[in-house]
């Protein structure tokens, strides 16, 4: 999915004439219907008008200005500048300065509240209101919709909305490019394939909470959008189906979890991390490969099984996690053995044994007791172990 280029022609049209249409784009039809979005590719100099007066000033901006300054009452200037934003979109008013300032300051004598719901999606609804809803302005952890049916289309308008709420995607990452000339669209698309996929892994570091229903897609810009679309890659999490939406956050990283939920995850994580380097070519085809590997994961095993150890556990996830650690100690042994097999036989009853307990009981059992996911996703159980 790429974000396209802003609106209208780069070419001038003749003010005395009626502006010429540049192409068919009818409103599209979203998961939850048709979304009354305006055209991304508005014609140049649509609206000229060179007497025009002044537009005038947003009234609502500047009661939202004012009554943000009083301090007994925060939560009407908030109202008002978001309410002031949409008008000036809408209209073409001035006062945007002063709706986003009354903003800012009531949203500082409600910063006690932010963690309710309600002032939540307050403070969501004014970030959408200041962005103008353009998809290039996309930030790590915005939720939003598209106007669109998936992501097979090119974006430029997206509605930001709460993650707490249905949402088509979350953002997850941006990956910033060079301000030279474009790179073209296969260095951008492999660009993306690859700096994702990385990115996904800081911010959900609870791998579980990726279902099977969630993907990683990503907006590019296009040679059209490079100097305008601030030359970055937006990675995001969507929904596999076009038809369906996520639910609440998928954020769970080092800003969300707490100091056990995070020594439990970098632990597991960096232990995957080494599963998944398996060899395509299996033991009877390539047993060095396969045993280098093995050794690779016996050290892993050791180094994160000594950390879980070494940790100190709430009361109530103390035993669940000793419980793990034995299971991982004794996968060691066997992993050690295959490290050491003679001959693709041996290895491979080692193998098995060694990858016994990956995702088993005492895994789902200690991570119960932290507070986090206990269903692995079909992709992420068993790795990539072979049948």
């Amino acid at each position: 999915m790429s974000i396209p280029p802003p609106s209208g022609s780069q070419q001038p049209q003749d003010l005395y004439q009626p502006p010429q249409p540049q192409g068919p784009y009818p409103h599209a039809q979203g998961p939850q219907g048709p979304h009354p979005h305006t055209t991304p590719y508005q014609v140049w100099g649509q609206g000229y008008a060179p007497f025009a007066r002044p537009a005038p000033d947003n009234g609502v901006a500047i009661a939202a200005l004012v009554l943000g300054l009083l301090c007994f009452l925060p939560a009407v200037g908030l109202v008002l500048g978001i309410i002031a934003l949409v008008q000036i979109k809408k209209r073409g008013e001035r006062g945007k300065g002063m709706a986003i300032a009354g903003a800012v300051v009531s949203s500082l004598g409600l910063a006690l509240l932010l963690s309710t719901n309600v002032a939540s999606a307050a403070w969501e609804g004014f970030k959408a209101g200041a962005r103008g809803g353009n998809s290039y302005l996309l930030a790590k952890g915005d939720c939003f919709d598209v106007p669109d049916t998936g992501f097979d289309r090119d974006a430029y308008d997206v509605d930001w909305v709460s993650c707490n709420y249905e949402h088509d995607a979350e953002v997850f990452g941006t990956v910033p490019l060079s301000d030279g000339d474009y790179p073209g669209d296969d260095y951008v698309t492999d660009k993306a394939e690859d700096e994702c996929w990385t990115l996904q892994d800081t911010y959900a570091m609870d791998r579980w909470r990726l279902t099977d229903e969630v993907d990683v897609n990503y907006l590019t810009p296009t040679a059209e959008s490079w100097a305008w679309s601030g030359n970055k890659i937006i990675c995001v999490f969507a929904h596999t189906s076009v038809y369906r939406s996520l639910h609440g956050p998928l954020r769970r990283d080092e800003s969300i979890l707490d100091a056990d939920q995070l020594a439990f995850l970098k632990a597991m994580n960096a232990v995957d991390e080494v599963l998944h380097e398996e060899p395509e070519e299996d033991a009877e085809e390539d047993l060095d490969a396969n045993k280098n590997w093995a050794a690779d994961v016996r050290d892993v095993l050791g180094e994160q099984a000594d950390a879980l150890r070494r940790h100190t556990w709430p009361g109530n996830a103390e035993k669940s996690v000793d419980a793990l650690v034995r299971d991982m100690q004794d996968a060691h042994a066997d992993w050690a053995k295959a490290a050491t097999a003679g001959d693709a036989d041996t290895y491979n009853r080692h193998y098995d044994n060694g990858y016994d307990y990956v995702d088993g009981d005492t895994t789902v059992g200690a991570r119960a007791a932290l507070g986090l996911a206990i269903t692995p996703p079909s992709n992420v159980v068993k790795l990539s172990r072979r049948p």
